[in-house]
């Protein structure tokens, strides 16, 4: 018998707002029994959600489990900036002169995570 993850959970202090970023991320939707204030939102994303929870302590150092995301349809470039857009933050640039390499960002709650290149630039 599998066992399947059915959310990746995050602490936040917002967690409609940070799910809202989250959403845009991921072109996913929040579900429609979660509201602003709510204590527990969810990104209901393909594969395994996101469930984003008010906790009362401040992110204080970096995370342990981050996401890597690989965009389907946008090159990783196109992806790091349109995110960048929706409020991420860049933390690190690990891009390469020959195109291989990543770009780490931050959420708006400063949650760390990787846009990596897509498939096609991968076999390219």
């Amino acid at each position: 018998m599998t066992t399947l993850i059915r959310h990746i959970t995050v602490d936040c202090a917002d967690p409609y707002a940070l799910a809202g970023f989250w959403s845009g991320v991921l072109d996913a939707p929040i579900s429609d029994e979660d509201q602003p204030g709510d204590d527990e939102v969810l990104v209901t994303a393909p594969g395994a959600g996101l469930l984003f929870i008010r906790v009362p302590e401040k992110k204080t150092v970096k995370n342990r489990v981050h996401l890597d995301l690989q965009p389907q349809e946008r090159s990783r470039d196109e992806e790091v900036d349109r995110v960048l857009a929706l409020g991420a933050t860049l933390v690190a640039d690990h891009r390469r002169p020959d195109g291989s390499g990543w770009v780490t960002l931050a959420d708006p709650e400063g949650n760390e995570f990787c846009v990596e290149r897509s498939a096609s630039e991968r076999t390219d």
